[in-house]
């Protein structure tokens, strides 16, 4: 019975074993390829799939996702003679898991391979300077060369990226000392600017100004004038309209020539030959003044009343 029991528990394990082996299951977003006796039978889709125990194989379990894969920097010299680091990341995706498997040993070996010749290629007819700026075209010439040498291969490249592109370090100093002197003539150049804009304001500011100024100077003299002819307007209309005697306009004429005698300039004065008679009349009025009332009568004897008479203001030397 013992022996018969060791058979029945090794047919057992032999068919569990088989089940196990039957029975694939390929997880989401993955394939399988299948080989019987060494030759490609079929690919195996995500989900439930049966096999023939022991004949069936599984030879390469394949991720269908996108992968990303970097690269370590590569040395590269452009046309100018300048060797440059430049790192690279390539996402690229498995379309054909058969072609992956078959048509290339190491298909990520291959696109790394690719890539570092195809840079060279590329960067070799470029300076410096315009590999520095010109990430867009060299990822899009990249991806143009990979795509149509991988697609043989099962392998579609949906994007190339540059992470960095480093030059040596004597052009990177260059470099930076180019970028700084730059730097200080854009602030040289906004600092002029900027006194430039406010001598320019500052002189507006001052033409306003005087030119406001003169507005206000010519408005005040005009105000002033129209004021003064206002008040001879009125005093002219007070004096006719009070209707004055010869008497009180030989008076304020005495007022008014300490003023008139005023300065040292006043060498002649203009005295009118109605004043003698005013001066006359008020003689009688006032006896102080009978030497000059009689003055004024000989300045009257030589004209007919209307020619003023001049006398010269003495000298106080």
């Amino acid at each position: 019975m013992e022996p018969v029991i060791i058979v029945l528990i090794i047919l057992v394990v032999l068919v569990f074993i088989a089940l196990i082996k039957t029975i694939q299951v390929i997880p989401q977003a993955s394939a399988a390829i299948v080989e019987r006796f060494g030759r490609y039978t079929r690919t195996l889709n995500a989900g439930l799939n049966i096999v023939v125990p022991f004949i069936d194989t599984i030879r390469n379990r394949i991720d269908l996702r996108e992968q990303v894969v970097p690269f370590p920097p590569q040395p590269v010299i452009t046309q100018d003679n300048l060797v440059v680091n430049i790192d690279t990341v390539i996402y690229y995706q498995v379309t054909d898991a058969r072609a992956a498997t078959y048509e290339v040993a190491s298909y990520i070996q291959a696109i790394e391979q690719l890539t570092v010749t195809t840079l060279r290629n590329i960067i070799g007819g470029m300076d410096l300077e315009r590999t520095l700026t010109s990430r867009e075209e060299i990822n899009a010439a990249l991806r143009g060369v990979l795509d149509e040498a991988t697609g043989k291969w099962g392998i579609r490249v949906n994007r190339v990226e540059l992470k960095a592109i480093e030059p040596p370090t004597s052009i990177q100093d260059s470099m930076e000392k180019q970028m700084r002197a730059d730097r200080d003539k854009r602030a040289a150049i906004l600092q002029a600017e900027g006194v430039r804009q406010s001598e320019i304001l500052r002189a507006e500011g001052e033409k306003q100004s005087q030119i406001l100024r003169a507005e206000g100077e010519a408005k005040a003299a005009a105000l002033r004038a129209e004021g003064e002819a206002q008040a001879v307007r009125t005093v002219f209309e007070a004096i006719h309209a009070g209707d004055p005697d010869q008497k009180l306009l030989s008076y304020q004429y005495l007022q008014m020539l300490p003023k008139i005698a005023e300065g040292d300039a006043n060498k002649l004065w203009i005295v009118p030959s109605e004043i003698g008679d005013a001066l006359k009349g008020l003689s009688g009025a006032m006896g102080n003044f009978g030497g000059f009332g009689g003055g004024g009568q000989g300045g009257g004897n030589g004209n007919s009343g209307t020619i003023p008479e001049r006398r010269e203001k003495p000298s106080i030397d």
